[in-house]
C-alpha cells in the first residue's frame, strides 16, 4: 500500500498523474516519497517567499510536477496566466505544445519533471529581471539536486540566463550540448517562441528527440 500522507502531498504539489518506479509498490520507504517531501518543503517555503515582489500580485506560486525520478527535466522561463491560475507549470498553449512534442518522441509527459526559472507569474507575462530571477534561482537549484536528471533542457533564453549565468541568442545556441552540476545540458527554444514561429515546430520537436536520445531514453 502506498502512504496516504504521500498521496496527499502529490495532490497539493499538483500531480493529477503519478508514475511510480514499480518497487514503490511494495516499499513504503521509497526514495520518491523522501523526494516528494523534500519537494514540498521547497513549495511551502516558495508560498511565504518575499524576496521579490512577484509575490504580491500570484495566485498560486508554481513549483513544477512530474516524475520525480524523471531523467529529463525540463527548465523554462516563468508561469503565465493559466499557469497561475491551476498553479502547474506549462499547461497553456505553449504547454500544449511541448506535451505534443513529447509525445511525438514516442513518450509521456508524466516521464519528465518540468520547473521554471521563475515560481511566480511576472505581470502581464513580461520577461522576469535579473533581479526576479535570481531570487528564485535557490529553489530550483534544489529542486535539480532533488531529482537529479541526467539531462537539463533549457527551454529559451531565460533558462540559459539563470542556470548558465550568460547571456545569449538561443537560435545560434540552440541544439548545444552543455554541462552543469555535472549533468548534461541541452539547448532548444521556449515553445511559446516556436508559437510565434511556426516554421519552427519541426526543429523544437526534434530537439525534444534528441534530448531524449541524449538521456538514453
Amino acid at each position: 500500500m502506498i502512504d496516504k500522507n504521500y498521496l496527499k502531498v502529490l495532490k497539493e504539489l499538483g500531480f493529477e498523474e503519478i508514475i511510480l518506479d514499480k518497487p514503490i509498490l511494495n516499499q513504503k520507504s521509497s526514495n520518491q516519497i523522501d523526494k516528494i517531501e523534500e519537494l514540498n518543503k521547497i513549495y511551502e517555503e516558495i508560498k511565504v517567499c518575499t524576496k521579490c515582489d512577484l509575490h504580491k500580485n500570484r495566485t498560486n506560486p508554481v513549483l513544477g510536477e512530474g516524475n520525480v525520478n524523471a531523467k529529463i527535466m525540463f527548465i523554462g522561463e516563468a508561469p503565465g496566466e493559466e499557469e497561475d491560475k491551476q498553479g502547474r507549470p506549462f499547461v497553456g498553449r505553449a504547454g500544449k505544445l511541448l506535451t505534443k512534442c513529447i509525445e511525438n518522441a514516442g513518450h509521456r509527459r508524466e516521464e519528465v519533471y518540468i520547473a521554471n526559472i521563475n515560481k511566480c507569474r511576472p505581470p502581464n507575462n513580461r520577461t522576469p529581471t535579473i533581479e526576479e530571477q535570481e531570487a528564485c534561482i535557490p529553489f530550483l537549484l534544489r529542486q535539480i539536486e532533488i531529482i537529479n536528471p541526467k539531462v537539463l533542457c533549457l527551454l529559451g533564453a531565460t533558462a540559459y540566463r539563470g542556470i548558465l549565468k550568460k547571456e545569449a541568442k538561443i537560435t545560434k545556441e540552440r541544439g548545444s550540448i552543455l554541462e552543469f552540476m555535472g549533468k548534461k545540458v541541452y539547448i532548444t527554444y521556449h515553445p511559446a517562441y516556436v508559437l510565434r514561429n511556426p516554421k519552427e515546430e519541426e526543429t523544437f520537436c526534434q530537439d525534444i528527440k534528441n534530448v531524449f536520445k541524449l538521456a538514453g531514453e
